[in-house]
């Protein structure tokens, strides 16, 4: 659990850790492999968010999944880029997030991951949280804090309260 005092600064700050949706690259589980390769390379992200028609997210695919199927055996090959489909190589199981609120899950889910889908309870694509997104709040936290709050050691607020305790007897 995040300390309190931590999580009240965090919330402090006016910035939305969320990009929209539609700022969100995104591409379609019908899409061809070729088209998501062209995408991938020309927004120069790893990996991007598959939704389907009515715009709920199905998925993850990465440039390394597409060029694993680029590799045959005498070589590299885009000849199966035409035929093969998104949803055939997309990673499905992907942690998504549910409430923007819920900061600790957040932040567990970032250790593994650049960014996480943030969805509906219907699975409706709403955009995405980054980890970028999130150390820039970890800054103003940082940078924030201390007006706030007066940190103290943990083991010289035990002695406080053993001092007072002791006093009072």
């Amino acid at each position: 659990m995040i300390d309190k005092p931590i999580e009240a600064v965090m919330r402090e700050s006016k910035r939305d850790i969320l990009i929209p949706a539609d700022l969100v690259a995104t591409v379609n589980e019908e899409n061809n492999l070729q088209h998501v390769f062209l995408v991938l390379t020309k927004i120069k992200y790893a990996k991007i968010p598959v939704l389907d028609n009515d715009s709920h997210f199905k998925g993850l695919v990465s440039l390394p999944m597409i060029t694993e199927k680029m590799l045959g055996n005498t070589g590299i090959t885009s000849r199966c880029l035409d035929t093969m489909k998104v949803k055939e190589i997309m990673q499905t199981e992907v942690p998504t997030i549910y409430e923007r609120d819920n900061l600790e899950a957040i932040l567990r889910y970032l250790i593994d991951e650049n960014f996480l889908p943030y969805v509906d309870h219907e699975n409706y694509f709403k955009g995405i949280i980054t980890r970028r997104e999130i150390f820039k709040e970890v800054n103003f936290l940082a940078h924030n804090f201390s007006k706030h709050y007066i940190a103290l050691p943990a083991y010289l607020e035990k002695k406080l309260n053993q001092e007072t305790k002791s006093k009072s007897m």
